[in-house]
């Protein structure tokens, strides 16, 4: 057993107040199910988790991973066996089309599991996580035939996957890549190349690995123009579906990392023996355009990875909090130490740490409800802006999310003392767990420039104008609930902030300088100010629905409302003077 328990109640009030969980579920495309259903599966999720992969997370984190002589990989012990459970429980198929073995479920519930997942054990979620790109990509853009062959699989996770796009020269800059891709006579690919960064590229836990890797044909156009995706199994698959030969793919070394030890960050080299057999997912020169088509369900993904963490650190610093005594707290009696709970510095961290984590539920969890209206609504015009909004809250999701992971987790350290730096707590490794959320899947400095460069655009900015003026409509709601007209004059200056941050930007998108100087604040600045906008929300839902939901709830809902949007919020609106501000200052010689 372990510490962690799901945070059921908020998960459950987060779906079906705040995303209208019923109204997705009606959509064409999902199995006829209903609220009760998917609140059964995640309790039942949660035990499993709980009970079976929550505990390997320390011991992961001590044994890390064994790279062997024969350049095979021993991962910690217990993660193979509950990885076989958590295949025969069939967790990983819950959110995919039923075509092709999945459950049949909105990405909304799956994001939810992913939290409880991610939660329990970071390092072995990697594996899942990964596996659900890949079948992304080979789902929007494979042939029927290599769906048939991999897809059953993969969604199971018999059968994991990976994405190969980082090279020792080409990071973020894709266009770099120099792996390459030539044509067999028989329609295959060889693939010869090396790939970094690769996450569970090389374990003992699934029986095939399925890469999807990006290389260059030989007559490719340079940059990004001249990428293509490749699936190159492990095992090559046999026409009866059973595994054939092992493919020309080495695991060359292990990453030693400063968290997540045990995920495997596997070096990989194709073709060393006459080159890695290879299969290639629609198009030549169109790689690129396929990853971007997962991109804001893996991106988000990291994100709920910032929320996951930063939950799991608040709940064990919370309890420390109350069992550990020191100091004698306002009003406590003299000569009695109080628990550090109740210590007003100590009660307003750990509220930070709630409250942003109850703001980022909402961020994510509605960023994925959004991906399933722009997949399954009837309607076309619905189903284009909920794509647009998504797009826009991706950024957001991953950027803002990760970013407040590495704060997050850094508090709860705070809150241990100097036993938050003494590892035997444990409040340490979620700490240096985050720390790789904000770098992968692209930097938030990339997030930030996406959200500038490409998302204040969408609909000549039509779809930024609906989500601001969401807020302002919220703004005047609240002017019936006196209790939370903190909320609503923390919100009217931080639209207000906001609004003229988005003009400037706007008015100053021709000079590229300018544009990207203020982008990381402007971030900032957007996913504070659209957090305090789902606070408060969810307090006027829960006041809204007080006989459904209970006073108890409705106090929790009010109380954190308020503490994000009249303690947090306010610090974002001093944001502007970074992002309107003179950007010749970051051309200063360093």
């Amino acid at each position: 057993m372990t510490d962690y328990r799901a945070p059921l109640a908020d998960i459950d009030f987060v779906l079906n107040r705040v995303c209208g969980l019923d109204r997705i579920l009606k959509l064409p495309g999902f199995i006829d199910v209903d609220s009760s259903v998917v609140r059964d599966l995640l309790e039942e999720a949660a035990r499993f988790m709980e009970e079976e992969i929550a505990p390997l997370n320390k011991v992961g984190d001590k044994f890390g991973v064994r790279l062997n002589d024969d350049h095979s990989i021993t991962t910690a012990p217990g993660f193979a066996d509950a990885y076989l459970q958590y295949v025969a429980a069939g967790w990983g198929a819950v959110p995919f089309e039923t075509g092709y073995g999945g459950g049949g479920f909105p990405w909304v519930v799956g994001i939810a599991l992913q939290e409880i997942l991610t939660a329990s054990n970071m390092a072995f979620s990697m594996c899942p996580l990964l596996t659900q790109g890949a079948i992304d990509a080979i789902m929007h853009h494979g042939s029927e035939t290599q769906k048939m062959t991999y897809l059953p699989k993969m969604i199971t996770g018999e059968w994991s996957g990976t994405m190969n796009l980082t090279e020792p020269d080409a990071g973020s800059d894709v266009g770099a890549v120099r792996t390459k891709a030539v044509r067999a006579t028989d329609g295959s690919y060889r693939i010869s190349g090396t790939k970094i960064y690769i996450s569970f590229g090389e374990h003992d836990m699934a029986d095939n690995i399925v890469h999807l890797v990006l290389a260059r044909t030989p007559d490719a156009p340079p940059g990004t123009k001249g990428i293509s995706c490749f699936i190159v199994p492990k095992y090559l698959v046999n026409a009866d579906g059973s595994l054939g030969a092992k493919n020309d793919v080495t695991c060359v070394s292990v990453e030693h990392k400063l968290g997540i030890h045990a995920s495997p960050t596997c070096v990989l080299s194709f073709g060393d023996n006459g080159g890695a057999i290879g299969y290639l997912i629609g198009e030549e020169n169109r790689g690129m355009q396929y990853m971007f088509t997962m991109m804001n369900q893996a991106r988000l993904s990291v994100g709920l990875q910032g929320l996951a963490l930063g939950d799991r650190a608040f709940q064990q610093a919370l309890q420390y909090a109350k069992d550990r005594r020191q100091g004698r707290a306002p009003g406590a009696p003299a000569g009695e130490s109080s628990p550090i709970i109740d210590h007003p510095d100590v009660k307003r961290m750990l509220l930070t740490i709630k409250t942003t984590c109850e703001a980022l539920r909402r961020l994510t969890y509605w960023n994925a409800a959004c991906l399933d209206v722009a997949k399954y609504h009837p309607d076309a015009a619905e189903r284009e802006f909920a794509a647009d909004l998504a797009a826009l809250l991706t950024p957001l999701s991953k950027g803002w999310g990760t970013d407040m992971a590495v704060e997050l987790t850094g508090i709860a350290v705070q809150i241990h003392g100097g036993m938050g730096f003494v590892e035997e707590t444990g409040v340490a490794q979620h700490y240096r767990d985050a720390r790789i959320t904000t770098i992968y899947e692209g930097t938030n400095g990339i997030q930030a420039i996406d959200l500038v460069g490409r998302k204040l655009g969408l609909q000549g900015g039509a779809v930024m104008k609906r989500h601001l003026d969401s807020i302002d409509s919220l703004i005047s709601r609240l002017a019936d609930h006196s209790e939370l007209a903190g909320c609503r004059a923390a919100l009217t200056k931080t639209l207000a902030a906001t609004r003229e941050a988005t003009n400037w930007l706007v008015a100053h998108g021709s000079n590229p300088h300018d544009l990207l100087s203020g982008a990381t604040p402007y971030l900032r600045l957007l996913s504070v100010l659209t957090g305090g906008f789902l606070m408060a929300e969810s307090a006027v839902i829960a006041k809204d629905n007080a006989q459904e939901v209970g006073a108890d709830v409705v106090a929790d809902r009010v109380a954190s409302a308020r503490f994000f949007c009249e303690q947090l919020m306010p610090a974002a609106d001093g944001l502007v003077p970074s992002i309107t501000g003179d950007s010749s200052l970051l051309m200063t010689s360093i």
